[in-house]
C-alpha cells in the first residue's frame, strides 16, 4: 500500500492516525479561522495527524435555497490564511476540472465529491495537479467498482490516490456502512479513509435538506478504526444545531477530544508497529 505525503507527514499503513475534520462548508472568514484554531488545538500533543477540511462550495444541496458558501476565489483565500497562519494543511472538495487546477494553488489535497467519482475530466485533472486525491466512493457503488476511479486518477502518473468511504445508499434516506470495504479498499494499494459523519446521514430526509443521526458518529468511528482503517474524515463544528450545512451529521467540537482518546487506544492496538511515534 503506498503512503499519501501531507504537508509534514504521511497518511498509510504504519504511519499515526489521520483525521481530517472541519466545517462542512465555509461560514464566514473569521468563523473558519477560529474553528482551524480551535481545532489546532484539540489536536495538539496527540499521536494524530491533523488536516483541516472546508468546502467554498457544496454544489449537491438538497434545495436551491441552501447555504452554498462564500465560493472558489474567497474561499479558497481564506483557507490560504488558514493554512499560512495556523500551519496547518488544507482541504477542499472541487466540482470541475479548472477547481482542481486552481484549488491546488492552495490546498494540500484535493477531494472529488462522491456523486463525481465517476466523471473522467474531474478525476483526471484531479491526478493532474500532482497533489495527493481524495476520492470519495459514490453512495450508488461497491467498493471495488472504485479500482476505475482509482486508475483514472493514476494514469496521470500521480499515485497518491486515497479512498474514502461514505455509505452505501440502502433506500428511502438511508445510507449503510460496511466494514468489509476497508480490506477491499486495501487491496486495491491505497489508504482506507472512513467518512463518519456522512455515513450517518438520511440523504433528503428532511425534505428540503439531509438529515442524520450524528450519536452514532463515534460507533462507526470506532467500528471503522478497529477494522483496519487507516484515516478518519469527520465534519465537525463549534455548534452543530447552528451550522449552515450538513448540521444533524456533523461532530461538535466539544466531543473531539473524548472520540479521539478512544480511537487512539484502538489504532494503537490495531497498529501496533506504527513509525514516526
Amino acid at each position: 500500500m503506498i503512503k499519501i505525503p501531507i504537508a509534514d507527514f504521511f497518511l498509510g499503513e504504519g504511519e499515526p492516525l489521520t483525521v481530517i475534520t472541519g466545517p462542512c462548508v465555509i461560514e464566514g472568514e473569521d468563523h473558519c479561522l477560529r474553528a482551524a484554531e480551535r481545532l489546532k488545538e484539540i489536536f495538539s500533543g496527540r499521536k494524530v495527524n491533523f488536516a483541516f477540511k472546508s468546502s467554498y462550495d457544496k454544489a449537491n444541496r438538497s434545495s436551491i435555497n441552501s447555504f452554498r458558501g462564500p465560493g472558489m476565489e474567497e474561499g479558497l483565500r481564506i483557507l490560504a490564511r488558514v493554512k499560512s497562519e495556523l500551519g496547518i494543511p488544507v482541504v477542499t472538495d472541487v466540482h470541475s476540472p479548472q477547481e482542481a487546477f486552481a484549488a491546488a494553488e492552495v490546498c494540500d489535497v484535493i477531494k472529488t465529491p462522491a456523486f463525481l467519482c465517476r466523471q473522467t475530466d474531474l478525476l483526471v485533472a484531479a491526478g493532474k495537479t500532482g497533489k495527493p486525491v481524495m476520492v470519495v466512493k459514490g453512495q450508488f457503488l461497491a467498493p471495488w467498482d472504485m479500482k476505475n476511479a482509482i486508475e483514472k486518477i493514476r494514469s496521470t502518473g500521480n499515485e497518491n490516490v486515497f479512498v474514502v468511504e461514505r455509505g452505501t445508499t440502502f433506500g428511502y434516506n438511508n445510507l449503510v456502512a460496511d466494514v468489509r470495504s476497508v480490506p477491499i479498499i486495501q487491496q486495491l494499494g491505497c489508504p482506507f479513509c472512513f467518512d463518519a459523519g456522512h455515513s450517518v446521514q438520511m440523504p433528503g430526509g428532511l425534505g428540503d435538506a439531509t438529515g442524520g443521526n450524528r450519536e452514532y458518529i463515534p460507533l462507526l468511528a470506532r467500528a471503522f478504526i478497529a477494522a483496519g482503517a487507516n484515516s478518519l474524515f469527520v465534519e465537525s463544528h463549534p455548534e452543530p444545531v447552528k451550522a449552515k450545512c450538513d448540521a444533524p451529521s456533523v461532530l461538535n467540537f466539544d466531543d473531539m477530544p473524548a472520540l479521539l482518546d478512544k480511537l487512539e487506544a484502538i489504532y494503537d492496538i490495531v497498529n501496533p508497529a506504527m513509525v514516526g511515534v
